[in-house]
Parts: structure tokens; sequence; C-alpha cells
């Protein structure tokens, strides 16, 4: 463990250990102080900052694995680099910024705390995603998105930009918001009847949301650069449940 000029951040290489060698170093750091991590020489460590709390910093060069920021309440996560699958798992309050893209079930049963992707995600981005008590949970995804987006979402914001597509590549694959029950969705282009699950409706924004939608993409470029007035001048739709109860008439007689 190194100590570097900056003042309580400890920089920790990653090179020829297990994750969970990674991860104990981690919280001993904070344990001891820091306020900041550094790790360099990531290569598909899983679980980090798992379970953490409080209001240190980790800063990951690299591909970080599996289940980052799962459980994590408060932190927050800095990947230069692209992240892998079930980033932000059940995460409760916290901010994680990905200068990549991301893997499937980015935030995954995700309660509270914020996610800027500045790349596209997989599949089932935002399942089961909600808010909690004073929690909300958001993501701002900066590209496209995989199949089943927002599937059995209970509450929160998920906003699509749509940013980078190739011609032809739609912003959100088949069967998004299947099962949606809460929350929104704000998509950055058009999406067919087709790919959305009959659970929600679709329409343009008001005022109300495109204010809402403003605050974030200054965060989106405030981390990852561009200019707040091009990604506005899109044509914005955004998605609503039809019903908090969509399968009620399926299970209930």
């Amino acid at each position: 463990m190194t100590t570097t000029a900056q003042a309580g951040c400890v920089t920790l290489s990653a090179r020829g250990k297990v994750y969970r060698e990674l991860n104990e170093e981690i919280r001993r750091a904070f344990d001891g102080g820091a306020a900041c991590v550094e790790l360099h020489d990531v290569i598909g460590h899983r679980y980090i900052g798992c379970g953490l709390s409080g209001s240190g910093r980790i800063v990951v060069h690299g591909t970080p694995g599996n289940d980052m920021a799962a459980f994590m309440d408060g932190p927050e996560i800095v990947v230069h680099g692209n992240g892998q699958d079930a980033i932000a798992n059940t995460m409760n309050r916290g901010r994680v910024v990905i200068h990549g893209e991301a893997g499937d079930v980015l935030g995954h049963s995700m309660r509270g705390g914020t996610i800027l992707v500045r790349g596209s995600v997989g599949y089932r981005a935002g399942i089961h995603m909600k808010s909690f008590r004073d929690k909300r949970a958001e993501v701002v995804i900066g590209g496209a998105a995989g199949d089943y987006l927002g599937e059995y979402m209970a509450g929160g914001l998920m906003i699509v930009l749509g940013l980078g597509r190739l011609p032809g590549q739609p912003i959100s694959g088949i069967y998004t918001a299947t099962g949606m029950h809460g929350g929104k969705m704000i998509l950055g282009d058009d999406i067919e009847e087709y790919r959305l699950g009959r659970e929600v409706g679709k329409s343009d924004l008001d005022t109300a949301d495109r204010d809402e939608l403003q605050r974030f993409v200054e965060q989106y470029v405030a981390a990852f650069g561009g200019r707040v007035e091009d990604i506005l001048n899109r044509h914005f739709v955004k998605l609503l449940p039809v019903s908090r109860r969509p399968y009620g008439r399926i299970y209930v007689y």
C-alpha cells in the first residue's frame, strides 16, 4: 500500500492479486482514514466497493469485474474504462461514474444513488430498480441499451440518451419496460411500439420532464464532456407505467 502525494489518498495496484485480497486492502485503507483509494491494473476484479458505506471515493483504472458497488451505501466510484455485469446491484446510496461502457444487469434492484455511463450498456439494465423511502435510483446511459431495459422497474429514473449509435441502431432493444410498474424512463429517440412492454405508455416530455432531463444532462456533460445544448436538441420520449399492478388479472381472481 502506497500513500500518494495527495493528502488522504491511497494508491493500490491490483496486479497479481485475487479479488478478495484487493478488496481487503481497500477496506483497510478506508478504515485507516483514507478519503480516496486509487486502483491500478484492475482486470476483472470483482466486488470492488461492495457493501462500503460513508463518503469515500474509489478511482478505478482498468476493467472492474461483476458486482462493483453492490450494496454500496454512500461512496463514489469512478471507472476509467469499461465495467462488467451487475454494477450497483442493490445499491442503497452513492454514485458510480463509468467512462466507458457497462455490461448486463446494471443497477439490478438499485434503490438509491446515481449511475452515469458514458457509452452503452447490455441487457436488463435497471431490472427491479426502485425508490426506497427518501431515496431514488437514477441512471443515465449515454449510448444505447440492450433488451429488457427497465424490466419490472418499480421506481426511480432511467435516462438513455442514445448518443454515438450506428446508423439504424435502436436506442433500446426488445421488451423495453416489460412489467414496469413504477418510476419513469426518458429515451433520446423514438422507439417502436413492438419494442415496448404492454405495461407502459409513451408520450412526449412536458416542461417538468425537460427541466429534470436538463439537470441530468448537465451532470453527464460535467463528467464526460460535450455540450448540453447539443444533447438536449433531440426528440425525447417518456415511458410511464399504465398500472402499478400490471399482472394483477393474471395472479388474482
